[in-house]
């Protein structure tokens, strides 16, 4: 029989994430979707959501642990390994297999024992739509699911830490009253909306975080040289000609996107991705070809230093703030703003070393620079 959950969070976010999953898997079915997963209940949802968090908080030889948690029966897990013995899903026992599972995208396999929950196992393979739950790092998860077609990072649904809750606002919802940021968020890479398979900015990000290192990339106009105006020369690391391979892969036809296309995509985006970690900034087009890294950026010589801008966060409840750029971050994210203010029909990423993730704008309605937080998306 499940417990009443001892973390609250786990009970105030149950009922949306729910709400979420059914939402995505509604839209799945209507798009003929076969292999697709099982929504937990509100109480699993509580249940899964407590446990790992009391998990999170334990130490196994000194580690805390790292774990990925998919609720799902082993008859959808491809070929899954399965124990002799499945294990009650608590905090000890997560903790004590944690060090096994803690490689990407290996998940312990949670499913329905009698009135109770158990691990039943692990798996790499799992079904459109299924309800995942990670354990980053002490008192830190992240809900999310998979995709429909697999590729791509997973869509992440909330974010816990502590007693911090952030739920993913997909439609913008926080904005509805302020349609001037919603037009200017048209010009940002944003996340797929739902029912679309990817989205190259997206993970692209997602590699530039994974370095650790921090990174900064500029998204200028197909055929446009107007982005050197804002840029030290020379550059010191032009490509010539442009990297083209993510355009050329994106041409195909969608029924010729098969594994070894997508295995090449990501290779691509993991290879733009890599030259974000040199000092500097990278340089794509808006067809993703790559034109440069560890570019520098300098203020265009009829510019004025950039003074305000407004932040905003993909999150319900999320109201905007006005701020100096300079209170955003470091020079990267000074640097981004600049190149927008002076570039404005550019776009910037920022990735923080501290994990944070910024994406810039011009908002022609406010006529000011656009700041979009949406680290809690890459998590």
């Amino acid at each position: 029989m499940l417990s009443e959950p001892s973390y609250l969070p786990a009970r105030m976010v149950a009922l949306k994430i729910e709400a979420h999953l059914l939402r995505h898997l509604e839209l799945a079915r209507q798009l003929d979707e076969q292999d697709l997963a099982c929504v937990p209940s509100v109480s699993v949802i509580e249940s899964i959501v407590d446990i790992a968090f009391w998990a999170s908080l334990r130490r196994e030889e000194g580690h805390p642990p790292k774990i990925s948690l998919a609720f799902l029966p082993p008859e959808q897990a491809g070929k899954p390994l399965i124990f002799e013995n499945k294990l009650r899903l608590t905090p000890r026992n997560l903790t004590k297999l944690a060090p096994a599972v803690e490689h990407p995208g290996i998940h312990l396999g949670v499913w329905y024992d009698g009135d109770s929950l158990s691990v039943w196992g692990t798996t790499h393979a799992i079904p459109g739509i299924c309800f995942v739950l990670e354990v980053v790092e002490p008192g830190l998860l992240v809900i999310k699911h998979r995709r429909i077609d697999g590729f791509g990072k997973f869509v992440n649904i909330a974010v816990l830490r502590g007693d911090e809750i952030k739920v993913i606002d997909e439609q913008n919802i926080s904005l509805d009253n302020s349609p001037e940021l919603i037009e200017s968020l048209l010009d940002m890479p944003l996340p797929s909306a739902p029912g679309d398979s990817f989205n190259i900015l997206v993970e692209l990000a997602t590699a530039m975080r994974a370095h650790n290192r921090g990174g900064l990339v500029l998204i200028v106009p197909t055929g446009s040289d107007a982005w050197y105006n804002s840029i030290i020369k020379p550059i010191n690391y032009p490509v010539s000609p442009p990297y083209t391979v993510i355009s050329e892969l994106l041409k195909q036809p969608k029924h010729q996107r098969n594994l070894v296309w997508k295995q090449g995509l990501r290779n691509a985006i993991d290879i733009i991705g890599g030259f974000t970690a040199v000092d500097g900034a990278t340089v794509i087009n808006r067809d993703n070809d790559l034109l440069a890294f560890g570019a520098k950026i300098a203020r265009a010589e009829v510019s004025i230093p950039v003074d305000q801008m407004i932040m905003t966060e993909p999150v319900t409840d999320g109201k905007p703030v006005y701020m100096h750029p300079a209170q955003n971050g470091g020079t990267r994210h000074l640097a981004a703003a600049q190149f927008v203010y002076d570039q404005r029909d550019a776009q910037a990423m920022v990735a923080s070393v501290d994990g944070h993730f910024t994406l810039f704008a011009w908002s022609h309605q406010l006529n000011m620079v656009h700041a979009h937080r949406i680290d809690i998306l890459l998590m």
